[in-house]
């Protein structure tokens, strides 16, 4: 769906010290990250309990540097990921298979990037210098220690799935007769969902949110297109003045009214969260105003509802599905025009089971691992061209015998 090329940044690493049997079963804790401008663009610093493998990678379209670290891990409770500096916009976080820890800083331009590794006694201590690619290729090709050769990746990119935790911060959304409140619920989710894409081949995700923070419905968007998402799924938590009402719903964009008057309901509902946040709906944005005489929004209502069905599809696998089809209403968080996007109401809040259900830890991963499967199908027989699943789906099989194949997993 997108154009997007991988740029590898030859740099060295310093012989790496010999690690004791006790740290590598788990691996280093990130313990401080540290951001700062510099003459030639930026610095980020990165300090551990123990000493971890970095690689690093540029992508652009948007311009963006990742270092991976394994084995890593960084918990985001107790280190603040940093403000934006110079030409970072931002620092995200997310973990990779196998004990891996990715960190993307998304730029205002493209950059030479390299990790200049320097132990210290209490773990480790690396340098990710940012700057004009000459400059960074010239201090990479200088003198230094022995130099460990990075694999060059093959050239395609990682699908990007947008989880969006419905509500949050001012804004509870719904709730439960014993309290549960939609925001907590939905944020679980959400991040049970990530975790579960960041763990497939060739899928990576970002949350819209990943704190109890209030986020404006269009700007959720915003981030989704600007990180270039290949899809966009909204998490959310139904409810009903009738408590006996249970189930889940998927619904997708309708340019012309809603599939019901309950739907309809809904989406009024779900629009008016902006509203709560003192942002007004009234605005003339012109990428919203726009969105329905858009061309690209009927090829992306067509993609969006193809995945819902997937999703709707697995649900019915956990528990009982309210709507037997893909409903379809106006959510102003589901416009964007270049995106494929899904809104998933995973239960009745106002239900007393279903509220039970949704505050579980394991159903709230019954639920994530269904919508991964619904959006592992859709992309399994839709995988956007110069994607890593693309590249997977053209490879030849393996002979009877092999073993399982490398690739897209039920």
């Amino acid at each position: 769906m997108y154009a997007s090329s991988r740029s590898w940044i030859g740099w060295g690493l310093l012989a790496p010290l010999a690690l004791g049997c006790a740290w590598a079963a788990r691996g280093a804790e990130v313990t401080e990250l540290r951001l700062a401008q510099t003459p030639d663009g930026a610095r980020l610093e990165i300090d551990l309990s123990g000493t971890a493998h970095p690689s690093i990678f540029t992508l652009s379209h948007p311009a963006r540097v990742v270092v991976d670290l394994k084995p890593a891990s960084l918990d985001r409770h107790a280190v603040a990921l940093p403000a934006a500096a110079g030409p970072v916009r931002s620092v995200r976080s997310g973990p990779r298979p196998a004990g891996g820890l990715r960190l993307v800083l998304e730029l205002d331009h493209a950059l030479g990037a390299r990790v200049v590794p320097a132990t210290d006694a209490g773990g480790q201590h690396l340098v990710v210098e940012l700057g004009a690619p000459d400059a960074v290729r010239s201090a990479v090709a200088a003198p230094r220690a022995p130099v460990a050769a990075e694999r060059v990746a093959p050239p395609s990119r990682e699908l990007l799935i947008a989880v969006d935790a419905g509500h949050g911060g001012v804004d509870p959304g719904a709730h439960g007769r014993d309290g549960t409140q939609e925001k907590d619920v939905t944020l679980a989710i959400a991040r049970a969902l990530a975790k579960r894409i960041n763990a497939e081949p060739g899928m990576r995700a970002m949350l819209t949110r990943s704190s109890d923070t209030f986020v404006p419905l269009k700007e959720r968007v915003q981030r989704a297109r600007e990180a270039q998402a290949d899809l966009f799924v909204s998490v959310h938590a139904d409810a009903i003045a009738d408590r006996s009402v249970a189930g889940s719903s998927v619904y997708v964009l309708s340019a012309r009214g809603a599939t019901s008057e309950a739907a309809k309901r809904l989406a009024d509902r779900e629009n008016a969260a902006d509203l709560v946040g003192g942002v007004s709906l009234d605005d003339k944005d012109p990428v919203i105003a726009s969105v329905l005489l858009d061309l690209s929004q009927s090829a992306a209502m067509s993609a969006s509802m193809a995945a819902a069905e997937k999703v709707l599809g697995e649900l019915n696998e956990v528990g009982e599905v309210r709507k037997g089809r893909v409903q379809q209403a106006g959510f102003v968080v589901l416009k964007a025009p270049d995106i494929p996007s899904l809104l998933v109401e995973t239960a009745y809040i106002t239900n007393p089971s279903e509220e039970r259900h949704l505050r579980d830890a394991r159903y709230q991963g019954r639920l994530a691992d269904a919508i991964l499967a619904g959006v592992r199908g859709y992309f399994r027989d839709n995988p956007p061209r110069g994607t890593r699943l693309a590249t997977m789906a053209a490879a030849p099989p393996e002979p009877a015998g092999a073993g399982a194949a490398h690739g897209l997993r039920r």
